[in-house]
C-alpha cells in the first residue's frame, strides 16, 4: 500500500456535508404540532383575556385535555414536570390532573404563560409551538449529521456493487458477525465482556470488513475518546485472520483534535475520508 501523508489528507476533510433537510424536520414539527392542536386552539380563547386565571380554570375543568400540551408551551415534551414551590417540591402531571387546578394556577401564573397569553405576547398559540417545535428539533440534527455520513458511506458502498443483506449488512452486532460467518472476534469484545456494533460489515469471498463512520462538523472532547477508541480497536483487529477493520472519518471538527487522529491514521491502513470515497477507494479496498 503507498504511505499516505497525513497532512495532505487532513486537509481534504469538510466543513460539512449538511443537505436542506439536516436543519429542521418540518414534517416531524407539523405531526408534533397537529398532535396539540385541539387542545391550543382552545387554550387560544385565553389570549388577551381580563380574567385569565378564572376562565383557565372553568376552561380545564371542561376541557381537562387541555393541560397536555401545556408542557410545550414552555419548550418541555415531558408530561410531568418538578417544580419548588417555596421549600416544597410540586410534581405536576399533565396526562392526568393530579394536582387541584389552583395548583396548576400557580405554575401557569410562575412560569410566565399567564403574563405570555394575558398580555397578548403571543397571538396564537399553534404558530408559537410551531417555533418552539421548531427550536427543540435543532437538537436533532446531531442525529441527522450521524445519519448523514452513514447514508453516504452506505452510497458509495452500493456504487461500488454491493447489495444490502446480501455481502453488505447494516448496523450489525460482533456476536452477530461471529454467528453469521464463524469468525472469532473475541480479541474485539474483551472475550465477549463487552458488545460492539459496526455502522456496516462488508463480506467479499476473502474478507470481512468491519465498517465504523462518523462526521464531526466541530470539535470536543468526544473526538479524541473517538481516535484513541478506533486506535485500539485497529491494533485488536490486525491479528484476526479473514478480518479487517475500516474506518470512514471526515469533518473540520478533526482539526482540533488531528494529533490523537494521527495516532490512529499511524497504525490504521484502512482509515478513509470523503475525498477517498469520492476517488473510488470502496472499489479498491472490498476485494
Amino acid at each position: 500500500m503507498t504511505e499516505r501523508n497525513f497532512t495532505l489528507w487532513l486537509s481534504k476533510f469538510k466543513n460539512s456535508i449538511a443537505d436542506y433537510s439536516y436543519y429542521v424536520d418540518f414534517e416531524k414539527v407539523y405531526k408534533n404540532v397537529d398532535a396539540v392542536k385541539v387542545e391550543l386552539n382552545i387554550l387560544n380563547s385565553l389570549i388577551g383575556d381580563k380574567n385569565i386565571e378564572e376562565d383557565f380554570e372553568k376552561l380545564v375543568r371542561l376541557y381537562p385535555r387541555t393541560l397536555e400540551c401545556i408542557p410545550i408551551l414552555i419548550a418541555v415534551r415531558k408530561k410531568e414536570i418538578a417544580a419548588l414551590s417555596g421549600t416544597k417540591e410540586v410534581n405536576y402531571a399533565f396526562n392526568k390532573m393530579n394536582c387541584p387546578v389552583e395548583q396548576y394556577k400557580i405554575f401557569m401564573r410562575e412560569t410566565g404563560l399567564f403574563d405570555l397569553m394575558q398580555n397578548h405576547i403571543v397571538s396564537n398559540l399553534v404558530d408559537y409551538v410551531t417555533g418552539i417545535e421548531t427550536g427543540l428539533d435543532s437538537n436533532g440534527r446531531k442525529n441527522r449529521g450521524g445519519h448523514l455520513m452513514e447514508d453516504l458511506v452506505e452510497r458509495h458502498i452500493k456504487n461500488a456493487g454491493f447489495i444490502k443483506n446480501m455481502n453488505y449488512f447494516k448496523e450489525m452486532n460482533l456476536s452477530d458477525v461471529q454467528k453469521k460467518w464463524g469468525i472469532d472476534l473475541s480479541k474485539l469484545s474483551n472475550t465477549g465482556k463487552t458488545q460492539k456494533r459496526f455502522d456496516f460489515v462488508v463480506k467479499t469471498d476473502t474478507m470481512i470488513y468491519g465498517i465504523e463512520t462518523n462526521f464531526y462538523a466541530s470539535n470536543g472532547s468526544k473526538l479524541n475518546e473517538t481516535a484513541r477508541s478506533y486506535k485500539t480497536l485497529a491494533l485488536e483487529a490486525e491479528g484476526i485472520d479473514g478480518f479487517t477493520f475500516v474506518w470512514f472519518t471526515d469533518g473540520k471538527g478533526w482539526m482540533g483534535a488531528k494529533n490523537n487522529l494521527e495516532e490512529t491514521f499511524d497504525v490504521l491502513p484502512y482509515i478513509y475520508n470523503i475525498n477517498d470515497m469520492n476517488n473510488g477507494v470502496m472499489g479498491k479496498l472490498f476485494v
